[in-house]
């Protein structure tokens, strides 16, 4: 199943398409550069609605100024009044510090994986084998990838 509503997407902001809240799982695209080294632009994510979120975890949410558009941050750590989200690329901004805690009511879903789709410069047999090696990967706080999570 892959819906792919129009969504305004200002630069900064990691928004996401496909996303809706009938069925528990369902598989996202990433767009935006503001979850880089974690996800790309083009990176596709298994999602789950209504998982219990943990600090580390990334997450789909709805922007809180912007309700139609929908956005993937990391969970750094619940607040009084919500969820304090960064994305991973900190020159990218469109997080929390920008606009504060995510009331929890905003928060729909946690990702669960990761799918790299092959790229056109990966057509090489080392390409593919590097490509074969890390297009799907787990999604955890344990596993992250991200210094600023690290840092705080």
């Amino acid at each position: 199943m892959r819906e792919v509503p129009e969504v305004s997407e200002p630069a900064d902001e990691q928004p996401v398409r496909g996303l809706s809240a009938r069925v528990p799982f369902q598989v996202v695209e990433v767009t935006g550069p503001s979850m880089v080294p974690t996800l790309y632009h083009g990176d596709w994510l298994l999602v789950q609605y209504g998982a219990p979120v943990r600090p580390g975890d990334v997450v789909i949410l709805r922007h809180p100024f912007q309700q139609d558009l929908l956005v993937v941050k990391r969970a750094v750590e619940r607040r009084a009044g919500g969820w304090w989200v960064l994305g991973d690329n900190g020159f990218a901004g469109g997080d929390s510090t920008d606009y504060g805690t995510v009331p929890e009511e905003m928060v729909l879903a946690r990702a669960r994986a990761r799918y790299r789709p092959l790229t056109r410069d990966q057509r090489s047999l080392r390409g593919v084998a590097v490509w074969a090696f890390s297009a799907l990967r787990p999604l955890s706080a344990a596993r992250s990838v991200s210094r600023r999570l690290r840092a705080r």
